[in-house]
């Protein structure tokens, strides 16, 4: 699973290397090092273009009557997402790439769990396949949420966790994003294992903190 991830870029340079067109509520968005589920972070759709909006990680369904349902929907496994009902709506209406430029993943020994970092070498933003929704509570506010896709590991990984957030390709963007353009069955196509190099080493256990 990805249960923290990074976002350490300024502004300009993710706006450049996604060729964003708009980000609503900019002004919003700081680099972090460690964002945790429940936390907001920039999330691209497709909208005449790509639009980011911040969102907040942990998919609250639309139909759900308790906003807590978020916490337990932070990942969603591709091979499952048309089974489930808080995600088979969603794969051919509200797919979206959550930008980041990192993630942490937690190696499980006998005697205790071992983080690790996990971005590109070349440090590029690593965008992650990833379905939305919109909630609304009794006042009628919205509020914006996003649950992160995973898959098997890449095989350089493996020996970390059993699986990884669907890291798209630059030229699987657009694929993905576009959802009368591609099919449901081209889209699901798209969530496989990184072939990409990727580079991973282990990092300090205050990454579990807040």
């Amino acid at each position: 699973m990805c249960g923290r991830k990074t976002l350490t870029r300024d502004i300009q340079s993710i706006i450049e290397e996604m060729a964003i067109e708009e980000w609503q509520d900019s002004e919003l968005y700081s680099p972090s090092f460690n964002i945790a589920p429940s936390q907001s972070s920039p999330i691209m759709i497709d909208h005449m273009g790509r639009r980011v909006k911040p969102m907040k990680w942990g998919l609250i369904p639309n139909w759900s009557k308790d906003p807590s349902m978020g916490s337990k929907l932070i990942n969603a496994r591709s091979e499952t997402l048309l089974e489930k009902p808080s995600f088979q709506n969603l794969v051919p209406s509200k797919r979206c790439v959550v930008i980041t430029d990192g993630y942490f993943e937690w190696q499980k020994t006998s005697s205790k769990s071992i983080p690790f970092y996990i971005r590109h070498p070349d440090n590029k933003l690593l965008p992650m396949a990833g379905l939305w929704d919109i909630w609304k509570n009794a006042s009628d506010e919205s509020i914006y949420s996003y649950t992160v896709i995973t898959t098997k590991p890449a095989p350089e990984i493996e020996y970390i966790h059993h699986r990884m957030p669907v890291i798209l390709n630059p030229e699987h963007i657009n694929p993905w994003l576009q959802i009368h353009n591609t099919s449901i069955p081209n889209a699901m196509a798209l969530l496989k294992p990184y072939t990409d190099p990727l580079k991973a080493y282990p990092v300090s256990t205050l990454v579990n903190s807040p």
